[in-house]
C-alpha cells in the first residue's frame, strides 16, 4: 500500500479540527500518514506549546495522541473494508477515551515522532495505542485512544 496522509481524505466540512484540521489555520495541522500497519506522525513544537521553558505542555501532548490516533484509527477503518481513503461514503471518527501516561518531561525544540498501531478494531470502534518518541527514540509519552466512528447522517 502507497502511504498517504488520512487528514487530506477528510471531508471539507469537518476538516476543521483544531489538532487536525487541515481548514483552521490556527490549528496544529496534525497529519498521520498512514502506510497499512501503523500511522506516523511527525511534530515540531514550538515556544508557545511549552508548560515552562524547555518543556512541552503536556495537553499538547495528549492533543497530539488524540488527533493522531484518531487519524490512525480511519486509516485503518478504510483498510478494513478494502476502500481508497476519500471513498463514499467517508469515515468519520471521533474519542470516546483518551488515556496519556507521561513517562519524561519532553523537551521542546527537537521534531517529535508519533507511532500509533489499532490494538482492536470493530466495525464502528478502534482501540488505538501510541508512543510519542524524541529523536533518540526515548519515549516521552503513551496513550492509549478509543475511536467511534460517526453515523453518515451526523456530518452530511
Amino acid at each position: 500500500m502507497t502511504p498517504y496522509v488520512v487528514q487530506d481524505y477528510y471531508p471539507d466540512k469537518i476538516a476543521v479540527c483544531y489538532g487536525c484540521g487541515r481548514h483552521n489555520t490556527d490549528g496544529l495541522q496534525i497529519q498521520t500518514v498512514w502506510d497499512g500497519l501503523e500511522g506516523v506522525c511527525r511534530f515540531t513544537p514550538k515556544a508557545r506549546h511549552s508548560a515552562y521553558p524547555g518543556i512541552v505542555y503536556g495537553g499538547l501532548l495528549a492533543n497530539l495522541i488524540d488527533c493522531h490516533s484518531i487519524g490512525t484509527a480511519v486509516g485503518a477503518m478504510y483498510q478494513s473494508e478494502g476502500r481508497r481513503p476519500g471513498s463514499e461514503p467517508p469515515i468519520v471518527c471521533v474519542t470516546a477515551n483518551l488515556n496519556v501516561d507521561y513517562l519524561q518531561p519532553t523537551p521542546l525544540g527537537p521534531q517529535l515522532t508519533l507511532r500509533a498501531r489499532v490494538e482492536a478494531l470493530q466495525n464502528h470502534k478502534a482501540v488505538v495505542v501510541c508512543a510519542v518518541y524524541t529523536p533518540d527514540q526515548n519515549c516521552r509519552a503513551r496513550g492509549r485512544v478509543v475511536a467511534v466512528r460517526v453515523p453518515q447522517e451526523k456530518f452530511t
